[in-house]
């Protein structure tokens, strides 16, 4: 059996596609459990009368990725669980070709994932390299192209991958237990990343399948709520990607706040009257990355107290 993790935020209009393509392309055996993150009374009801057979975990604080998985990963039963994003739309039927995909990997083949693509057809990835700190500051500087080809992703058929992509991807439950499932060190990124580098890290192999697609619906525009998700991404993505090393974190940390600072500059002088506005929001969020580099607060505590300003 495969269990199905799924974290909505208030959003059945995405859930309810999400779970029709999921039971429409699926006929291995499925226990499905949802989080309901910040649910209104009424949208939990509805969720609950429109698909009883789903499990539902509420979910009322806030909380990060990792942590409102976990919730339900710690009480799945299947040999394997699949993690899918709500805002995602299968065509084909995506678990059913990775369980085949196990049959034919040696043992210690422990996630495969499909290719993950935007609803324009555009590859988001398939397959992900290692991430080192490197490779975080070229993405911090929008310079990491994951369609570029390298020995690890955009590749054909079933190939050996890194890492995941958190947005979707199939693994056995044994290794998932034995892994911790996801480190809640991190609020909004990097846990897909570092749970990839766990896995291997552990002695499995991760696996992509680039014939076998999901689509992540991914858009909309930049909410008030980045002054409050980006600071919390990139104070987990500085303890991941520092290794716990005080001297490589403080480097990483001056080269983002020194990023941050120059963003900020250049919104200084726009018209930031309507706090809704992209350049207020931007400005906003380089002020609170700045913050938040240097402290000793935890990703959640700065998502927890940036949260409250923001929506204040």
């Amino acid at each position: 059996m495969v269990s199905v993790v799924i974290v909505c935020m208030n959003r059945p209009d995405l859930l309810n596609p999400c779970l029709e393509s999921l039971y429409a392309h699926t006929t291995a055996p499925l226990e499905v459990w949802v989080v309901a993150y910040m649910f209104s009374e009424e949208n939990l009801a509805r969720l609950k009368a429109d698909w009883p057979s789903v499990k539902v975990v509420e979910s009322r604080e806030l909380r990060g990725f990792a942590e409102n998985n976990n919730l339900a990963l710690k009480q799945v039963t299947g040999e394997y669980c699949f993690i899918v994003n709500d805002d995602t739309l299968q065509s084909m039927p995506v678990i059913d070709r990775l369980l085949d995909d196990f049959s034919r990997l040696p043992a210690g083949a422990a996630i495969v994932s499909p290719k993950i693509v935007f609803a324009d057809g555009r590859v988001q990835t398939s397959g992900r390299a290692p991430w080192t700190a490197w490779r975080y500051v070229k993405h911090y500087l929008h310079l990491v192209d994951e369609t570029v080809p390298t020995p690890w992703s955009m590749k054909e058929g079933l190939f050996r991958t890194w890492t995941v992509n958190g947005a979707c991807f199939l693994i056995k439950t044994a290794v998932f237990r034995e892994a911790g499932w996801f480190d809640e060190t991190y609020t909004f990124t990097p846990e897909d990343i570092a749970l990839g580098h766990k896995v291997n890290d552990l002695g499995y192999t991760v696996w992509a399948d680039a014939d076998v697609e999901i689509t992540h619906l991914a858009g909309g525009t930049v909410s008030r709520l980045e002054a409050a998700i980006k600071p919390t991404r990139v104070r987990g993505a500085l303890q991941f990607y520092s290794g716990g090393k005080p001297v490589k974190y403080f480097l990483l940390g001056s080269f983002v706040w020194c990023v941050e600072a120059i963003r900020r500059l250049k919104y200084l002088f726009a018209d930031r009257s309507d706090p809704s506005s992209h350049a207020a929001i931007m400005y906003a969020t380089s002020k609170n990355v700045m913050r938040s580099v240097f402290t000793k607060r935890t990703s959640k505590e700065i998502f927890t107290k940036l949260y409250r300003e923001v929506t204040a």
